[in-house]
């Protein structure tokens, strides 16, 4: 996979996002009537949410075949990774969402389930929305780019085209970012997006502790902290990336693989790339 790979990847996942909520503004009232209101639930909606999950698996077959999917999405099962990013991702992600409730006085409000078990579906409806984007986000775009940058520069890029994906929704009623502001969705945007990326490095490039951390950022139960949450992420990026300086600003330091290493070896890449290659740092890297 090249840097035209990755180019096309962000193209097919903007064009379907973006055409999808086009063509709901469009036609809102035939939209409307066919799939329902704009949210979770709707068809048009998931599509648009699941467009960089499905330019990812759709390029992984182009390269590889269909046997390609086995070990792209083998990474969903690689689970080590150091305690303290363990700690950041399950206490330290929801102390931040309660930090800027406190900010912004929304912290004492009542609890939006009732009764409580109904928390149970919108866990279940979150975990299969928001995460799903990690397979395109982490699983191919942020290892490619780190082919060609250090983690800082990689990170950073990734987290503002991730924001920019999300602008439509903001003028949509029915999403959650319709109530936001969207200066303060930016900068959280990039601040999650570098603190990711070390995470992810740690992790080995791991799918699952991508889609763990953003499943603890849309948190249905966590309470709302916008804009102020944004702030503090900013500010703990800042903190990690003057603690982690070395890795985060070092080309070659970051995970680079698409494909499991165990079976990327064995299979051809229909672009004629080789994939055992050399990244810069003389780190093996593969496709």
């Amino acid at each position: 996979m090249t840097r035209r790979t990755l180019f096309i990847f962000f193209i097919l996942t903007f064009a379907i996002s973006w055409g999808v909520l086009v063509l709901f503004v469009l036609f809102t009232a035939q939209a409307e009537a066919m799939f329902g209101k704009l949210g979770y639930t709707n068809p048009l909606f998931i599509l648009a949410v699941y467009a960089p999950a499905l330019s990812a698996l759709s390029l992984v077959v182009h390269h590889h075949g269909f046997a390609g999917l086995g070990p792209f999405l083998r990474r969903m099962l690689v689970w080590r990774m150091p305690w303290g990013w363990w700690l950041l991702l399950i206490v330290g992600l929801p102390l931040v969402s309660y930090a800027g409730a406190a900010i912004k006085g929304t912290i004492g409000a009542p609890f939006p389930f009732d009764p409580w078990w109904l928390l149970l579906p919108a866990l279940l409806t979150t975990l299969a929305i928001g995460p799903v984007e990690e397979i395109g986000w982490r699983g191919l775009a942020l290892p490619l780019l780190q082919r060609q940058l250090a983690p800082f520069w990689a990170g950073l890029w990734l987290g503002v085209i991730w924001a920019l994906w999300h602008v439509p929704a903001f003028f949509l009623s029915g999403t959650p970012q319709s109530n936001w502001s969207l200066p303060g969705f930016f900068l959280g945007c990039v601040a999650l997006s570098l603190i990711l990326t070390p995470m992810f490095n740690a992790a080995r490039g791991s799918l699952l502790v991508a889609a763990l951390f953003h499943f603890q950022v849309n948190g249905p139960a966590w309470p709302d902290a916008q804009p102020w949450d944004s702030v503090i992420f900013a500010g703990l990026a800042a903190a990690l990336v003057l603690l982690e300086r070395r890795d985060y600003f070092e080309r070659g330091a970051g995970a680079t693989e698409v494909l499991s290493s165990t079976s990327s070896l064995q299979t051809p890449d229909r672009s004629g790339d080789t994939k055992n290659q050399r990244g810069s740092g003389g780190r093996e890297r593969t496709s």
